[in-house]
């Protein structure tokens, strides 16, 4: 008693089938659980905005000083308020504190960009100052009431 070549033909491809399912199957419900929108990026972080343009000793007072700049953001206006290191290297030094100011920058626009100035500490003579970024924070601006 022999098998037909049909019937071989019909459990071929019944087993192809099921091969087929156990491989795209997963795919399609990856897809579908995933919304098939785009997903939106992550906002990124305030630091990335800022950056010190200049750093000097105000030859009076013997004060250092920081220029920074803030670039606005794509989803809109608002406010930086960046802490600027000052040390007397561009190394960290692991043992010592380093003098730090707060500079608020209010007003950013999207694609703009404002300037600012932070004012440190006394400083020595003889020693050149290195400014840096610390750390920034990212405030959106509040729409005035009755505006959507």
């Amino acid at each position: 008693m022999g098998v037909s070549a049909l019937k071989w033909q019909g459990w071929l491809v019944g087993l192809v089938t099921i091969a087929g399912l156990l491989v795209f199957a997963p795919l399609g419900l990856y897809v579908w659980a995933s919304g098939g929108e785009p997903q939106q990026a992550p906002p990124r972080a305030a630091v990335e905005d800022v950056r010190v343009t200049g750093c000097r000793v105000d030859p009076a007072s013997r004060r250092v000083s920081a220029a920074v700049e803030a670039a606005g953001r794509a989803e809109g206006a608002g406010a930086y308020v960046v802490t600027v290191e000052f040390r007397d290297r561009a190394e960290a030094d692991p043992g010592r504190r380093a003098a730090q100011a707060l500079v608020r920058i209010p007003g950013v626009a999207p694609g703009a960009t404002e300037y600012a100035e932070a004012v440190g500490p006394v400083w020595p003579v003889a020693t050149v100052p290195w400014c840096g970024v610390a750390g920034a924070e990212f405030t959106p601006a509040t729409p005035a009431p009755g505006v959507p």
